[in-house]
């Protein structure tokens, strides 16, 4: 299976594209203005997109990509998440005013666009063309939000992304639980932001080795880092390191690398 980071920043800048990762050619995960980077020829492709939560960084380029690609597909995109984020979709930004109704255009018929609940722990079998398994995990944020486990099909280990989240014990308890290839999470501020951190449910360094030191002792794979905000990210970064060179729980003896742009994760 091949993972492509189209985004993986906290905000937009230069070179910073917010989360959104292509998984095979079929499989859109969020759908952060990274998106923008793919061709026509390449957004056409996606049959399924799977959201984590209702937040712009993780949805603003859905609605342009439906305009974009609508028209060329032969049948709807189809977007699964929870009830919450497809109610938001449809409150806030497919309502006729911030954008159009595309689950009714160019008729009630043939849509654009089809929403399909999810629920944490729930197991979705998605791709007719490159089939994978994706298990719905939970996240704690500010709004209802998930995580993903995605693996093939037919087997093999999984690709684990946490989603916007902060502590979540529940998570680590499934995790330790599955064959796991590698673990994208965020880490969204630096320590200095620790109080803004908590209070957006989101992850800081100290905060990052607290629960990664829940993964059990046996198990190793890469872990790479993600969500970090523009102006944080070398911050954010050395602040890893130097826990890691203490070694601190959780962060002493693991593979921690930094999620990039374009980059292809294959496994």
């Amino acid at each position: 299976m091949q993972v492509r980071v189209l985004g993986c920043s906290g905000a937009i800048a230069k070179g910073c594209r917010t989360t959104s990762f292509l998984v095979d050619s079929d499989l859109l995960v969020d759908a952060g203005t990274g998106v923008g980077d793919l061709t026509l020829d390449e957004m056409a492709a996606i049959d399924d997109v799977v959201l984590t939560h209702s937040h712009l960084d993780h949805i603003a380029a859905l609605p342009l990509m439906l305009d974009a690609v609508g028209s060329r597909r032969t049948r709807p995109l189809r977007v699964h998440a929870l009830r919450a984020t497809i109610e938001a979709l449809r409150a806030h930004v497919f309502n006729n005013v911030i954008w159009p109704d595309f689950e009714s255009i160019p008729s009630l018929e043939a849509p654009f666009v089809t929403f399909h609940d999810i629920a944490v722990g729930q197991v979705l079998a998605l791709g007719s063309r490159e089939p994978k398994r994706i298990e719905v995990l939970p996240a704690v944020h500010t709004v209802p939000a998930c995580g993903f486990a995605i693996r093939r099909a037919d087997g093999g280990p999984h690709w684990v992304f946490s989603g916007d989240t902060e502590r979540n014990a529940p998570f680590w308890e499934r995790v330790n639980a599955l064959d796991v290839a590698m673990l994208v999470i965020e880490t969204a501020f630096s320590s200095r932001e620790q109080v803004l951190a908590e209070r957006s449910l989101h992850l800081s360094p100290a905060v990052l080795a607290d629960e990664l030191a829940q993964i059990d002792p046996g198990k190793r794979y890469p872990i790479y880092i993600t969500h970090t905000k523009p102006a944080e990210t070398e911050e954010i970064m050395s602040q890893i390191e130097v826990l890691a060179a203490r070694q601190v729980a959780g962060l002493a003896e693991r593979d921690i690398r930094w999620l990039e742009a374009d980059g292809v994760l294959t496994f």
